[in-house]
């Protein structure tokens, strides 16, 4: 009797066992069968968006209107009431301030790694559009536009050395007056003594 109720429960226990796996092989099918999410469903998305002014497309050197013309942090700040033209010039000399001073530069093209004197005045006329053609040097800025200072542009050259004043702002690679020092282009803050120099500006400007 006790051989035969020892083998009934060892039965018993294989068909618990036998049950058991096949419940886990069933459940382990089913969870085969059930397509996964996608990410969109399984979590929520998140997006990060960038931050600072690049994030939107805008362009740091394309600084908002003032009531009138004043340089802030390096950059110059058009008037208001100032020609098109004349804003652009001045968001085109910001583009390039910071660069270092470069004999021949923005000459050979108009767009370089550095700039020079005239390069610098040219680079800022031309994309201003209050000049055409190819960027000028020092000397041929001399006998370019229309003699004395005009109303919103004035280029100050000799056959040494070239800077524009645009909206009252002074565009020049030279520090002279300049407490900084720094050469390449650069708003100065204050003007220069125009001795020495000849003073030509584009028409109606």
């Amino acid at each position: 009797m006790r051989a035969r109720a020892l083998t009934t429960s060892i039965l018993s226990i294989i068909a618990l066992g036998a049950g058991a796996s096949a419940a886990t092989a069933a459940k382990t099918a089913q969870k085969a069968q059930t397509p996964a999410l996608p990410p969109s469903t399984a979590q929520a998305t998140t997006t990060t968006t960038p931050g600072g002014g690049a994030a939107y497309g805008v362009d740091p050197t394309k600084t908002p209107e003032m009531p009138k013309a004043v340089v802030i942090d390096g950059l110059a700040y058009p008037p208001a009431e100032a020609p098109i033209e004349v804003k652009q010039a001045i968001w085109a000399g910001n583009e390039i301030v910071g660069k270092p001073y470069k004999y021949g530069g923005g000459h050979a093209r108009l767009r370089d790694t550095g700039y020079d004197c005239s390069g610098t005045v040219s680079y800022a006329l031309i994309n201003g559009g209050l000049m055409e053609g190819t960027p000028l040097d020092s000397t041929s800025f001399m006998k370019w536009g229309l003699p004395g200072e005009g109303e919103w542009v004035t280029v100050y050259t000799n056959p040494s050395h070239a800077y524009v004043v645009i909206a009252g702002l002074r565009l020049d690679t030279s520090a002279a007056g300049d407490p900084s020092g720094n050469k390449g282009p650069q708003w100065r803050p204050t003007l220069r003594s125009t001795k020495g120099f000849k003073a030509r500006h584009p028409e109606g400007f």
